[in-house]
């Protein structure tokens, strides 16, 4: 996606470009398949763009260690894949802090709960079982827990962020079954978080001090029933607004959180943000310290399941000189949203 967006031909424009509308940090992800082609031996040659611009615009980087995407050769529920991963988060430190100081700010792996459901219970994402999910996760929890002791041995000021959806399940049928299971489904939001800080699974090591900064990922089909993931409406008599939601993981887990990924396609993209930005300033009204609001996407892409022109960030496709057009109607609610 990086490749298709042509982000790592424009990575100093990209970054220049945020800061021009004022935003100062960013989400950006490093491709361990492309730098990790052979077992152990590393080629930074595809994160360099992006090292460099950082450098030269001075913009904040969170850097994605794990987006979903890993080495051909590896099999994600074998211990080698937790190997591999914290020998490669080891050496993509050493190298960002080499290049930019060692100030560093990483999310080792996005989304623990949704890579596991889509990987290894949907089955479309790679290696596309449908019996999996539990394993996935939890290997996906040792490679937290491993990346971060790797990372924090190289750099032991570093903060990390661990990005999980923020969702509400309700029940389809008025029957105590279905609402226990929609209850259910609902509390398995926690599962991850849970497993890291050893609050369950003890087994895979977790401990209250691997988890640092919490990212929640809100997109308008985070509350849905059960069965069917059918998305309700704000209308809907069940709706939650996301801001009680966020109290609610605050609640449970007492630390600081972003809005790690939130947005909409097409003509939806200034209501939904504007709509966002409301919900944090009401939990950050509430006392929850929500420190940030990330927009996903900033360029539009191709889409992920069919290669479509999804239209849903806030500049577009690069012409030959790239120039990529704003979408003129999220920058204004963007600049017009001053959180305190």
């Amino acid at each position: 996606m990086i490749a298709a967006t042509r982000h790592d031909e424009l990575a100093e424009a990209d970054y220049a470009r945020l800061q021009s509308i004022g935003i100062q940090t960013a989400r950006d992800g490093l491709r361990w398949h492309l730098i990790e082609r052979e077992p152990y031996r590393y080629d930074f040659s595809s994160l360099a763009a992006q090292a460099a611009a950082a450098r030269a615009t001075g913009i904040q980087i969170i850097w994605d260690y794990f987006h979903y995407g890993y080495p051909d050769d590896l099999d994600i529920v074998k211990p080698a894949f937790i190997e591999r991963f914290a020998s490669f988060a080891r050496a993509a430190t050493e190298f960002l802090t080499s290049e930019l100081g060692p100030s560093l700010i990483f999310c080792p792996v996005n989304e623990i709960s949704f890579f596991s459901w889509a990987a290894g219970r949907a089955g479309v994402f790679h290696p596309f079982s449908k019996n999996r999910a539990p394993s996935i996760k939890r290997q996906m929890v040792r490679s937290v827990i491993a990346s971060v002791d790797a990372v924090l041995g190289i750099c032991p000021q570093a903060r990390w962020m661990l990005t999980e959806p923020a969702i509400h399940v309700v029940p389809a049928k008025d029957t105590s079954s279905a609402k226990r299971a929609a209850a259910n489904y609902r509390l398995a939001q926690f599962q991850a978080l849970d497993m890291v800080t050893g609050e369950t699974d003890p087994d895979l090591g977790g401990d209250p001090r691997y988890l640092d900064v919490i990212g929640l990922n809100y997109y308008v089909h985070n509350q849905w029933t059960n069965p069917g993931r059918r998305p309700i409406s704000r209308k809907h008599a069940l709706y939650r607004p996301p801001s009680d939601l966020f109290a609610e993981i605050y609640a449970r887990y007492q630390r600081p959180m972003i809005i790690a990924e939130t947005g909409i396609e097409d003509d939806r993209r200034p209501e939904w943000f504007t709509y966002i930005a409301g919900e944090t300033k009401a939990a950050r009204d509430s006392g929850v310290p929500l420190d940030g609001l990330c927009l996903y996407p900033i360029v539009n892409h191709p889409g992920w399941e069919d290669a479509r022109h999804c239209h849903n960030g806030l500049w577009d496709y690069p012409d030959d000189t790239g120039h990529r057009p704003i979408y003129g109607p999220l920058e204004a609610a963007i600049r017009g949203i001053a959180l305190p």
